[in-house]
């Protein structure tokens, strides 16, 4: 396989895994770090070091934490209960059908459902579903951020 073709590979994982920052159907900083661990790789770890890509992997399994745990303290923070987080993942899970519409606002619309028919309070249920949705959003801006200094690391490493 030509060196250019690995680097197209290389580059087409990034920008991959940077679309699946988004998009909860792939696994985006995943993508990202298989993309730089690849470009390490065909530079034969000369200028992306393995203390580099430890960094860099750190990175990625903070981002996976956080996009997973911002939801659920947004949630918590407003004392939703189990049925409005389990509402929150059927709506995640519905949304991913619906395209990006779906995908930012059917977990709000699961949780305040699933808050709705634990406490039949609809106010309570609006406040958790708005809370829940908040939290995933923060947790989205926080892994598209990381994803972000993850590429920046890669790409000041192979210009150093």
């Amino acid at each position: 396989m030509s060196i250019a073709l690995l680097w197209t590979l290389s580059v087409a994982l990034i920008l991959v895994g940077l679309a699946g920052t988004v998009l909860p159907a792939l696994p985006g900083t995943a993508f990202v770090l298989a993309g730089i661990v690849l470009g390490a790789w065909i530079d034969d770890f000369s200028r992306v070091t393995v203390t580099t890509l430890v960094f860099v992997a750190v990175l990625a399994v903070l981002a996976w934490v956080l996009d997973f745990v911002a939801g659920l303290l947004g949630a918590k923070r407003v004392g939703a209960s189990r049925q409005a987080l389990v509402g929150a993942a059927i709506g995640t899970v519905v949304g991913l059908f619906m395209g990006i519409v779906g995908v930012l606002f059917m977990p709000l619309v699961g949780a305040a459902v699933g808050e709705y028919l634990a406490r039949r309070d609809q106010k309570n249920a609006v406040k958790v579903g708005v809370a829940t949705w908040l939290g995933i959003m923060a947790g989205l801006v926080a892994k598209v951020v990381i994803a972000f200094m993850m590429v920046g690391i890669f790409i000041g490493a192979l210009l150093i």
